[in-house]
């Protein structure tokens, strides 16, 4: 501010000393020429300056027009609260920040308004073809994204508990009730069989899954019928919706499924003490993918991007010869895809698309979908119970991990069991149903796919 004063100062200054220094010196004779002469050059000069400021303002209109005051609607300022939110639960309360920053940051990217109108296309939405969102949500679009994040995932998980006990993944497979309860419930609200496959793999309470399959099914690109003129029906755009309500479940874990564990299970019940589970050679966790690989995919071939991602990756650290590949798999790799992943994810809740009834029934279908997953690992727990010896017998909280959120479950079943005796820990025993959770999940997307797609 000084620096533009000072600026103006020289500049009157200087306009001065030029007009003391070079005053204007009339001619006697041609004094009446002269006067017509100025009064047609002030008559140009108001001209001009009228359409100098004519000119002025149409451009701050046209700059306004542009601005994101100007375009701004209720539905984004509302988005842009929820993308704030997102990023405080992360920040404050440590729900996953990981996930939620990026997906809070790319809410806030999608909602900030700017100018729309058809044939325009300014090349800054996500949805606006050439803009650099829209390379990046390519990846969303074709599912390209969620097969990296399980190999990371894959690179990072180890199924001893899983292979000490294989009957856990009994618990896993339960656990995806959920998904199969919610898509019945999905069609019997009037969404199309495609549309109600991809809202029920919310139960899984994972993420890349939920997108992928979603990809496939509801991307909002797919012609799904035609109506009596012979236009065509696509298929609606769910991809966000389902992101975020997955996402938002995932890191509601410690929230939601306390209250089910308790309201399921008995004093006696949430105190029983599992055998510590046996020690597995480098074998069998060698060949563990390698046959797991072959077998869910002879099972549901759809299910192979993911599940072939994740044993792929789990190979990589279990041979021990490819620590450098397994050690990027887990580490950078996975976690620019996160990045990726969730901005893109996030910048995908445009107002316009998000804000709908759809997304509502969605955000409804995923609740009661999760707690019925949750649900369904403790009670098939339970049912196993009837059927084993006593010194087998499983704590019941241990099937609430069936759900494929890695590794929150197993935590919140880890301290939700040792508020009920400080010396049983239940982490090992809960990670068994919970990669499981994780496998039984993305087979299940591939029943679905193969089914609906």
């Amino acid at each position: 501010m000084k620096r533009f004063v000072t600026l103006i100062f020289i500049i009157s200054a200087l306009s001065v000393a030029h007009s003391i220094t070079h005053p204007f010196k009339a001619n006697a004779i041609d004094y009446q020429g002269y006067s017509q002469i100025d009064s047609i050059s002030v008559e140009e000069e108001e001209g001009e300056v009228e359409s100098a400021w004519n000119l002025a303002k149409k451009g701050l209109r046209q700059f306004y027009r542009y601005t994101g005051f100007k375009n701004a609607t209720p539905g984004h300022l509302i988005m842009l609260l929820v993308g704030l939110l997102f990023i405080f639960l992360a920040i404050r309360y440590d729900y996953e920040p990981l996930l939620l920053i990026p997906i809070g940051v790319g809410i806030l990217f999608g909602n900030i308004p700017f100018f729309q109108q058809v044939g325009e296309n300014m090349q800054i939405g996500i949805y606006q073809q050439g803009s650099v969102l829209n390379y990046l949500y390519f990846g969303v679009l074709r599912g390209v994204y969620p097969p990296l994040i399980f190999l990371g995932i894959g690179a990072m998980t180890d199924f001893s508990s899983l292979i000490s006990k294989p009957r856990l993944m009994l618990l896993g497979a339960a656990a995806q009730v959920g998904i199969f309860l919610t898509f019945l419930g999905a069609l019997a609200l009037g969404f199309h069989p495609r549309e109600a496959g991809a809202i029920g793999i919310i139960g899984g309470a994972d993420g890349p899954t939920a997108i992928f399959l979603s990809s496939r099914l509801a991307n909002g690109m797919d012609i799904i019928g035609y109506m009596t003129n012979g236009d065509p029906i696509f298929v609606k755009n769910l991809i966000g919706p389902i992101a975020i309500a997955a996402y938002s479940y995932m890191a509601l874990v410690p929230v939601i499924q306390p209250p089910i564990m308790r309201l399921l299970t008995t004093k006696k019940e949430r105190l029983i003490r599992m055998k510590p589970p046996r020690a597995v050679s480098k074998t069998e966790k060698i060949i563990f993918p390698i046959v797991g690989l072959i077998v869910t995919t002879f099972i549901s071939p759809s299910s192979l991007p993911l599940i072939g991602m994740l044993f792929f990756g789990n190979l990589l650290k279990e041979s021990g010869v490819t620590k450098r590949l397994a050690d990027t798999a887990r580490t950078s790799m996975v976690d620019i895809v996160t990045i990726v992943l969730g901005l893109t994810v996030g910048a995908s809740t445009q107002a316009d698309i998000f804000l709908t009834t759809d997304s509502l029934l969605i955000f409804g279908l995923g609740a009661v979908s999760f707690m019925v997953a949750t649900a369904g690992g403790i009670v098939f727990a339970k049912v196993m119970n009837l059927f084993l010896p006593k010194e087998e017998k499983l704590n019941p909280l241990i099937g609430a991990a069936g759900v494929s959120a890695v590794p929150d479950s197993a935590r919140v079943v880890q301290n939700f069991g040792l508020k009920e005796d400080p010396t049983n820990h239940l982490l090992m025993h809960a990670m068994a149903p919970n990669v499981a959770g994780v496998i039984g999940s993305a087979v299940a997307a591939g029943i679905l796919l193969s089914f609906l797609y």
